[in-house]
C-alpha cells in the first residue's frame, strides 16, 4: 500500500537552538521567511503525501496560526494517552497536531500516534531537517522491501553512525553498539516505518527509537537507502542555521514586505516579512526574523535578531 501520511517530529526542546527556541519551537524558527515545518511538509507532499500529523510540547500555543482550522467538529483524543489533538489543514491536506504534556521523544511520540497511523506506513520526517532529497524514492524503496523500517541516509557529513551490509541495503550497526563494525554512513532523520514497527515500540512512556532500531538491525530486518543527490541540512544549531542561509537561494532575501529604509546597507543577509532596517543601519551575514526592528546605528555581523526588542549597536555573532 502507497505510503500516503507522514509525521513531523515537533516537540523537542530545541536547546542547541537557544534563545531562538524560548521564542518559538524550533519547527517553526523561520527558513526564508518560511517555518522549518512548512519546508518539511512541502517536501513531502511532494512525493505524495495526503495527511499529516506534527506532535507539540515546547510552547504549543506557537502553532495556533500554523496550518488552517479544519471545517467540521475538532478531532477527538486518538493518543495512546488521550493526548488532545487540533484537526487542520495545510495545503488542502489533513493536518492534527498532538500535543505532548511530557515529552516522549521520537519512540514515545510514535507510538502515542498509533491509533492516528493505523495499518498503513507512515514516513517520518524530523522537524529541524531541511532537504530536497527525492523521498519518493525512499518511500518506494520501504514499499519493495516490505521491511519494518527503511531509513534515508547519506554518504557524507560528520556524524557517520551507520554500519552498512555488502549490499548498501540494510543497516548492520548504530554507533558500534552491536560490535558489528564502524559506521560509515549518515543518518538523515527521515524515514518509513511500517505499523509493525509500532509493535516494538512501549507504550505510554518516553522512549527512543534507537533501541528497535538496534532489534531490527540485529536481525537484519533494519532497510537502508543512500539519497546523495540532493541538498540535507541539519538546522539544529545556530551555525548551520545561519549558513543555510548564506548557502541556500530558496526566496528572495529581502522580502517583499520588508521594510528597508534608504541608507541602510544589507550584505548576505535575509530580511523578513514586516521587518523594519532603519536608515544608517548595516547588516552582515544576519537573518532578521518576520516584524522585528533594527535601529538605526545598528552594526550587525552572523547575528539572528529574533525577539521584540529593538536590536541596536554593534554585534558579532549574537542572537538579539
Amino acid at each position: 500500500m502507497p505510503v500516503r501520511q507522514a509525521f513531523i517530529l515537533g516537540a523537542g526542546l530545541g536547546t542547541r537552538l537557544r534563545p531562538l527556541t524560548l521564542r518559538l519551537p524550533k519547527p517553526l524558527v523561520p527558513l526564508f521567511h518560511r517555518p522549518l515545518a512548512d519546508w518539511a511538509l512541502a517536501a513531502c507532499a511532494a512525493a505524495g503525501i495526503q495527511r499529516f500529523a506534527i506532535n507539540t510540547h515546547h510552547l504549543p500555543d506557537a502553532w495556533a496560526d500554523f496550518g488552517n482550522a479544519a471545517d467540521g467538529p475538532p478531532h477527538p483524543p486518538v493518543g495512546a494517552n488521550g493526548v488532545p489533538t487540533h484537526a487542520r489543514s495545510w495545503q488542502g491536506r489533513e493536518l492534527t497536531l498532538f500535543h505532548e504534556p511530557e515529552l516522549l521523544e521520537t519512540g514515545g511520540g510514535l507510538k502515542n500516534i498509533a491509533r492516528w497511523i493505523g495499518d498503513e506506513s507512515v514516513l517520518v520526517h524530523n522537524g529541524d531537517i531541511f532537504s530536497t532529497m527525492p523521498l519518493a524514492r525512499l518511500i518506494a524503496a520501504h514499499e519493495a522491501s516490505g521491511l519494518p523500517v527503511t531509513l534515508a541516509i547519506r554518504s557524507n557529513g560528520e556524524a557517520k553512525h551507520l554500519a552498512l551490509d555488502a549490499s548498501g541495503s540494510r543497516c548492520t550497526d548504530i554507533r558500534g553498539r552491536l560490535g558489528r563494525g564502524e559506521g560509515t554512513h549518515v543518518f538523515s532523520g527521515i524515514y518509513c516505518v511500517s505499523p509493525v514497527f509500532l509493535d516494538l515500540l512501549p507504550a505510554d512512556e518516553k522512549a527512543s527509537v534507537i533501541p528497535a532500531f538496534l532489534q531490527l538491525a540485529a536481525a537484519g530486518l533494519l532497510g537502508t537507502i543512500i539519497l546523495d543527490d540532493a541538498i540535507w541540512l541539519d538546522l539544529g544549531d545556530r551555525n548551520s542555521y545561519l549558513q543555510a542561509h548564506r548557502q541556500l537561494q530558496l526566496a528572495p532575501a529581502l522580502h517583499p514586505d520588508a521594510i528597508i529604509e534608504a541608507g541602510a546597507r544589507i550584505e548576505r543577509s535575509v530580511v523578513g516579512p514586516g521587518a523594519r532596517v532603519c536608515s544608517g543601519a548595516r547588516l552582515r551575514d544576519s537573518v532578521i526574523w518576520p516584524g522585528c526592528q533594527v535601529a538605526g546605528d545598528a552594526v550587525l555581523d552572523a547575528c539572528v535578531v529574533f525577539s521584540n526588542t529593538q536590536a541596536s549597536g554593534t554585534h558579532c555573532a549574537e542572537d538579539l
